[in-house]
């Protein structure tokens, strides 16, 4: 374990930023709430509009990746299989779906709009039909999309290309080396900076309503003294499970949130208006469908209304904030997928599920609203939004008992969060590396409670959203250059996997000099792994290292790496303004087949010596290739991308003409 892990200009960076923000609520605690509401005011007033576009241009972008030919590239090497099996990895979608959030507003939301719709009339049939709509808008396909889009960035340059899971690898395509400069440094500051305050956020929220809760249940006052306690309280458990390592104990216990939360909603769908609440899932559906391309861009330009700024804008710029941190998750779970397989199941999965928990609570609450409640959970909902849940649970069974699992919810969830959250903040600002010390992830993790703690304190939930919608502004420009990157690197692969179905497949290469008698045998005594390393640094690496000498004897650089404590190694000729060329072997463990019933109970593997490129293609093994027959091979893979980026279908994704290096100076023969 490393002693101490950062990326000092992030480090400090992100550190700087968030001291002056709480700076000046600790500072100036009386003109604290003034000074933030300012703040808020002036961005919405000035770039509200850019936050709706934006979110527009993210939410069919990703649909467009999933639908065109970029879908069919895979999130790593063309090789790789996913990492989880599909109902693994859908699980853990549907499970990064369920949060703070969705407890603090389920209800809250809902009879906050068919009271004060933002058209309808308020309390009327128009305002229980929007006011559902405008729910599904606010936690449906836009915020997943911004999700997507952070996510699919980190887990296309990290696994495709071999870059660190941070948010500067996903402008490659666009900077290449110069992400590792101050441009680099300033996007990742600014992605620590909205993860932690749009954790803070969360972790706000959900403090309000364990304190609700508490005063439900104990009658313990609801005040900022007894919010900040249990800050402090929440943080600490948080913290002891970093300091702990007690990993596999919050992840079995938030699996446990997750089914206690599909149970309660169950359970609100039993002792509810059931066939009334089916019947209304599948309008809302289609009230939500019906106005969606006109709710992506509605400003309400010609009507300005302080509604939009309050909801609409502040959840995109929450879901901007929150990004980094579900897009890592998301990301480390997603390798091997194609990117139409994540698109569609990030972007449908999660949002289905929030749809049905929307309906089960939001209409169960206007059918209470309307009958037995006679008006007043509407009332007591305007009064105190962190009470929604609570006033809610009065009007079924076992009102004590769901509270009680409320409550226990909400803190599990504010752990979980704080603890992943300071594992992502952690890593951003160590350069993408997850071996770092306790003390560091114990320093994010009390950090993100000493924001919402100071926040709390300085302006209450007011101040949460003022800081939240000023740290997401720069990040919701680095996400709409992210997209660009996106669709650079992949057409660049899409138009380079063109070219390259043209030419001699690249499994062909290692069968030239090698007789079928030698391929038969190698097939049939598969080498050891000690063999496979032999092989790589007594064959490959010399090989390797005989090319990187007449390269740069021809005037040009090139790079022989070893990685992987020496297992592996490749081949870099750096190129300016394309992809740089890489060619590189490391050993790959593949479980041999079986011819009887005997070999079946055996656990031997396979190892191979086996290629790796730069754009991601298929690799194939080498093994049984004499020092000789290896040069070849890098030389027609070298040809093959001279060709590939002079091309004219390539040069207009990945460089200007101008910029193609010729064969000449990459110090190829004639």
């Amino acid at each position: 374990m490393p002693r101490f892990v950062i990326n000092p200009p992030v480090f400090f960076g992100s550190v700087a930023i968030t001291v002056l923000f709480l700076g000046v609520g600790v500072l100036f605690p009386a003109q604290a709430e003034a000074i933030f509401a300012a703040v808020q005011s002036w961005i919405l007033d000035t770039f509200g509009w850019l936050y709706l576009l934006a979110v527009g241009i993210f939410i069919f972008s990703v649909l467009l990746f999933a639908t065109s030919s970029f879908g069919n590239l895979k999130l790593g090497p063309d090789d790789s299989t996913p990492d989880f099996h599909y109902l693994s990895w859908v699980a853990m979608l549907f499970a990064a779906g369920m949060g703070i959030g969705l407890m603090y507003f389920a209800v809250g939301e809902p009879m906050k709009h068919f009271a004060a719709p933002p058209e309808a009339a308020p309390l009327s049939i128009a305002a229980q039909r929007q006011a559902m709509s405008v729910t599904f808008f606010h936690w449906g396909l836009h915020a997943w999309s911004i999700y997507a889009v952070v996510g699919l960035s980190l887990a296309y340059f990290g696994y495709r290309y071999n870059l660190p899971l941070t948010v500067r690898s996903g402008l490659y395509p666009l900077l290449k080396n110069r992400i590792d400069g101050p441009l680099g440094h300033a996007v990742d500051i600014f992605a620590v900076c909205g993860t932690l305050f749009g954790i803070a956020t969360s972790l706000g929220f959900g403090v309000l309503q364990i304190n609700a809760g508490l005063t439900y249940l104990l009658g313990v006052p609801n005040s900022a003294t007894v919010q900040v306690v249990l800050i402090a309280a929440i943080t600490a458990v948080a913290t002891m499970s970093v300091v702990t390592g007690l990993d596999k104990g919050v992840r079995r216990l938030s699996e446990l949130n997750l089914t206690l939360a599909i149970l309660l909603m169950v359970f609100v769908l039993l002792v509810g208006p059931t066939s009334h609440l089916l019947r209304d899932f599948v309008q809302n559906i289609g009230f939500y469908l019906d106005t969606l391309v006109l709710r992506t861009f509605n400003i309400y330009a010609y009507e300005p209304r302080p509604w939009i700024d309050a909801w609409t804008l502040f959840y995109w710029a929450w879901w901007i904030s929150w990004s980094p941190f579900v897009g890592m998750f998301i990301a480390r779970i997603s390798r091997g997928r194609t990117v139409r397989e994540f698109v569609i199941a990030v972007l449908f999965i999660p949002a289905g599920f929030t749809f049905f928990w929307m309906t089960v609570f939001g209409n169960t609450a206007l059918y209470i609203d309307t009958t037995v409640a006679a008006g007043a959970l509407h009332t007591a909902v305007a009064n105190n939004l962190s009470v929604a849940l609570f006033q809610f649970f009065q009007y079924l069974p076992l009102p004590m008992v769901t509270s009680a699992i409320a409550v226990v919810l909400v803190a599990v969830f504010f752990v979980t969060s704080a603890d992943s959250g300071s594992l992502v903040v952690d890593a951003l600002a160590a350069g993408g590396a997850t071996e770092t010390t306790t003390a560091q992830r114990v320093f994010w993790c009390a950090l993100e409670g000493l924001i919402a703690a100071v926040l709390l304190l300085a302006g209450g939930l007011a101040a949460l959203q003022s800081a939240t919608i000023a740290t997401a502004l720069p990040f919701s420009l680095i996400m709409l250059v992210l997209v660009w990157a996106l669709f650079k690197g992949m057409a660049s692969d899409v138009a380079q996997r063109r070219v390259g179905q043209a030419a001699v497949a690249p499994q062909a290469y290692p069968a030239a000099g090698i007789s079928w008698q030698r391929r038969l045998s190698l097939i049939l005594n598969a080498p050891t792994e000690e063999e496979v390393r032999n092989y790589i640094g007594s064959i490959v690496a010399p090989a390797l290292e005989e090319v990187r000498r007449e390269i740069e004897g021809r005037g040009r650089e090139a790079v022989v790496s070893r990685m992987d404590g020496d297992q592996s190694v490749s081949l870099t000729v750096p190129a300016n303004g394309v992809r740089d060329f890489v060619y590189g072997v490391q050993p790959v463990a593949h479980r041999l087949p079986v011819f009887s019933a005997a070999e079946a109970t055996q656990d031997d593997f396979r190892y191979e010596a086996r290629t790796f490129f730069s754009d991601g293609s298929r690799g194939y093994d080498l093994m049984g290739m004499t020092q000789d027959h290896v040069i070849v091979d890098v030389l027609v893979q070298f040809d093959r991308y001279l060709q590939l980026v002079k091309s004219p279908a390539a040069s207009l994704v990945i460089g200007a003409p101008e910029h193609v290096p010729e064969a000449a100076s990459l110090g190829v023969s004639e």
